[in-house]
């Protein structure tokens, strides 16, 4: 099932493999939508579903239950449409200048967050358009969105308000993840008192981090990301879904004392087997998840046992000692996170987060989606 417009790769001329669990992507949307029980729960799909695949995600979250779906630009609205002809697809980055005619043409609801896209979707619905919008309040995160001020404004202009057909209020929190800073409280009681300006509008603040927050901040409909995909919501009950493996391509001896990889960052401390595995940074993979004399790196995972990356993560390669793992020879597989690799573990490792990690995988990987079809 292609992903990013391309054809599947056949696996065997790949270096690398993604495996896809849609069944355990419809679980923990599932999953979330118990913790958020009183809510509606969306789904957020931007970035091509982030990094997995939006033409085969949203429709096995659309057999799960979920109706109303975002995505950050018009374009990925255009490949969700396709996919998903009756949901609800809300547009996070806005109305993007000129573009009016297509969000209306494909029934794309822009999330308005400023002054000039409002007056932008009033005149266009003005030719009888019916598609709606959602209006986007800043609460304290300081990118998009309406200053408490302009959102105040706009609840006492009636005409203008109702030019814009608005289905939806929402705000975005800005440390969710941290459940005891509080600013997450500040968020909540400045998007109750805005909120109370706009009573007849269903009211959204919550991301994935958001929901584990309880049910304060749940209002009429969550939005959970990343949690749906397996990452960074460790108190909720989630899946696996995304399972990224490289191939061995070789194993070779090393001396003890001798270096491997770019750099000579690291040099083996015994005689040592290090399988050479076909990805690196080209595939996503952080050069910062290498390792060094210095610094331990990241490890992955083969014939059920962990082996520690040595030396760099180049762009096509990285090696990992296998001495230990004496079974492990050309064409093997190893993981790179999965269930034995946490993929925010891994991210830890190298600097980043989950998020970084999925979307930015690369191309050259071949694609296997499980289950999904029910």
């Amino acid at each position: 099932m292609p992903s990013t417009g391309t054809l599947p790769l056949d696996e065997k001329l790949c270096g690398g493999r993604l495996t896809v669990d849609l069944d355990a992507l419809a679980d923990n949307w599932a999953a979330l939508a118990r913790l958020a029980s009183t809510a509606e729960t969306a789904a957020v799909v931007k970035g091509d579903a982030y990094g997995i695949g939006v033409e085969a995600a949203a429709p096995a979250l659309a057999r799960a239950g979920c109706k109303t779906f975002f995505v950050a630009l018009p374009s990925e609205g255009v490949q969700l449409r396709a996919a998903l002809p009756s949901a609800v697809i809300y547009v996070l980055n806005g109305l993007l200048e000129g573009a009016a005619a297509t969000y209306a043409g494909l029934d794309l609801r822009p999330v308005l967050s400023s002054w000039d896209e409002i007056e932008e979707w009033a005149a266009y619905r003005e030719k009888g358009v019916a598609t709606g919008s959602a209006i986007h309040v800043d609460t304290g995160m300081n990118r998009l969105g309406l200053t408490l001020h302009e959102a105040l404004d706009l609840a006492r202009r009636s005409d203008l308000l109702a030019a814009i057909g608005p289905t939806l209020i929402m705000s975005h929190l800005s440390s969710a993840d941290t459940p005891a800073d509080p600013f997450n409280f500040r968020q909540l009681a400045l998007f109750n008192e805005i909120r109370g300006e706009f009573p007849d509008l269903p009211a959204s603040l919550a991301n994935s981090a958001g929901i584990l927050l309880g049910e304060d901040f749940h209002f009429d409909l969550v939005r959970p990301g990343i949690a749906l995909y397996g990452a960074s919501a460790a108190a909720a009950p989630l899946r696996i879904v995304v399972t990224a493996e490289a191939r061995v391509l070789a194993v070779r001896e090393v001396d003890e004392g001798e270096a491997v990889g770019y750099g000579s960052s690291e040099r083996v401390k015994r005689t040592s087997r290090i399988a050479i595995l076909a990805a690196g940074y080209a595939d996503g993979y952080h050069r910062r998840a290498g390792s060094s004399d210095d610094r331990k790196g990241a490890h992955v995972y083969i014939r059920g046992r962990p082996a520690p990356l040595v030396g760099r993560v180049s762009m096509d390669l990285m090696a990992a000692d296998v001495t230990d793992i004496r079974a492990v020879t050309r064409g093997d597989w190893a993981e790179l996170f999965g269930s034995s690799v946490p993929i925010d573990d891994l991210a830890r490792t190298a600097g980043t987060i989950g998020y970084e990690l999925l979307t930015g995988l690369g191309r050259r990987y071949a694609r296997q989606y499980l289950g999904g079809r029910n």
